[in-house]
């Protein structure tokens, strides 16, 4: 026979304890990321491995390619960026305003052994795409078998 359990209507409903614990703990131990997920590491990056390169993609929309800094200290790569407003309007004129301005930055660990002083960058409609060869000794290389 199947067991029956009673219906309580209230029994998933949070206690005033309990929502008050979770608005302490979501609006001060972990506030708020005002521009979504990705906002906290600056940018969303992007990065596998071919054959031959490791690719790193990331989205800079709406940032020259001048005001793109790339750089590689060791094993970490580091992309800084900046968007600026272009027109001047005034705060009270907005009727909604959700695109971010300012400056971006974003540090990855890179895998060894790539040759770094060989990497390319190339930036196009708004995705950098940066390609770091592999060197040699950390290709994949295949080894025939043979049979007697």
């Amino acid at each position: 026979m199947a067991n029956l359990v009673r219906w309580e209507p209230f029994r998933d409903m949070m206690t005033l304890r309990d929502a008050m614990e979770r608005m302490f703990e979501e609006g001060f131990v972990r506030p708020p990321v005002p521009f979504g997920p990705w906002a906290e590491a600056g940018m969303a990056v992007d990065m596998y491995e071919t054959d031959d390169n490791v690719v790193i993609k990331t989205a800079v929309p709406g940032v020259k390619a001048d005001d793109i800094d790339v750089s590689i200290t060791g094993d970490t790569l580091t992309i800084k960026a900046e968007t600026k407003e272009d027109e001047e309007i005034k705060r009270e004129n907005y009727l909604r305003r959700e695109r971010r301005y300012g400056s971006y930055c974003r540090s990855v660990t890179l895998p060894g052994g790539l040759k770094t002083d060989e990497a390319e960058a190339d930036y196009s409609d708004g995705i950098l795409t940066l390609t770091l060869p592999k060197a040699e000794e950390v290709k994949p290389k295949s080894i025939e078998v043979k049979t007697k």
